[in-house]
């Protein structure tokens, strides 16, 4: 499974059923990579920083890590394979710092706290999402630092004739069009608010049927280039789009949730503002373009995370 298709997982959970809890990927324990917190011996202390088992997540935990090293603090990267796992470590300290995806993890402390019929707390607000998740997040010990412009939510793709021949842009132009789509998605696309029922009364889409071909999958992709589907279900960060001649549709009316990607840090171990300066330069420099080449690098030039980490933040001027 690749990296966007395992966001996808979390994002469709998440933001479409909103009725269990979720988790970023499969697994069931901690890895260590590298020694443990209390053996740092940075300057300025000792950083865990948590990263989810997929590419996206690594990549992030590294770029994290290299800014907090070049700060003075001697930092560990664990790669965590599910939520469940790495907030309450998150909670209790043992991991300091989680890249995080404002919508989703809002959600996953919802449904955490308020059970499974809670109501949804995330939407297409970024602002008001990050605030719902403050809410939730600082009574657990946790501190939301801001959201970066880098954000990997659920997306559609159309191939790039499809696109020039209906003159579209936007899922608004799609669903002006009145053309009929046949979706390349998972089978759940079907019954989930942010999927089909979303596309068709938020744009009036008119769609046609859902082939069950997985989320951004290559048969998926492939199937909307050769023309026997029409949009396929993906994320914003998928790295692939370009080979397959595919291009988004803007969500010009927010169907999505903002899922941004944004530091949550335990607020006793890592909540002070030296911690909050030198990860908000990086928040402030990083976009989705930025997150679709580093995921590229890694998953189709097989370049490691970390060298993709360091040549980028060297490339901004973030490390020396």
């Amino acid at each position: 499974m690749n990296s966007r298709t395992r966001r996808m997982a979390i994002a469709i959970t998440a933001v479409g059923a909103l009725t269990g809890v979720l988790a970023a990927c499969g697994g069931d324990d901690l890895e260590d990579k590298g020694s443990d917190k209390a053996s740092g011996g940075g300057k300025k202390g000792s950083l865990v920083v948590g990263a989810a088992g997929f590419t996206e997540a690594k990549v992030l935990g590294e770029l994290y890590k290299q800014v907090l090293d070049n700060a003075g603090y001697s930092v560990t990267v664990k790669t965590v394979k599910t939520r469940e796992l790495y907030e309450p470590q998150l909670e209790k300290g043992a991991i300091d710092i989680v890249p995080e995806y404002a919508a989703t993890l809002a959600e996953f402390l919802n449904l955490k706290e308020n059970g499974p019929n809670a109501k949804p707390v995330a939407s297409g607000d970024v602002d008001a999402t990050v605030t719902a998740l403050k809410k939730l997040a600082e009574p657990k010990g946790l501190k939301v630092l801001p959201a970066s412009k880098a954000v990997d939510q659920n997306a559609f793709a159309v191939s790039s004739e499809f696109a020039k021949k209906h003159n579209l842009k936007t899922l608004s132009d799609l669903g002006k069009s009145g053309v009929k789509v046949k979706i390349a998605a998972g089978d759940e696309c079907e019954t989930r608010p942010f999927c089909a029922p979303g596309l068709k009364k938020t744009y009036g889409i008119d769609v046609a049927g859902i082939d069950p071909k997985g989320v951004g999958t290559t048969q998926a992709k492939q199937a909307v280039k050769n023309g026997t589907d029409q949009l396929v279900l993906t994320t914003t960060t998928d790295a692939t789009l370009k080979n397959f001649d595919l291009v988004l549709l803007e969500d010009d009316k927010k169907l999505q949730n903002a899922d941004n990607v944004l530091p949550v840090v335990n607020a006793k171990d890592a909540g002070s503002q030296e911690i909050a300066d030198a990860l908000g330069k990086l928040t402030e420099t990083l976009s989705t373009d930025d997150l679709v080449e580093l995921n590229r690098k890694v998953d189709a030039e097989r370049a490691k995370e970390a060298d993709v980490a360091k040549e980028y933040l060297e490339s901004k001027g973030l490390i020396k």
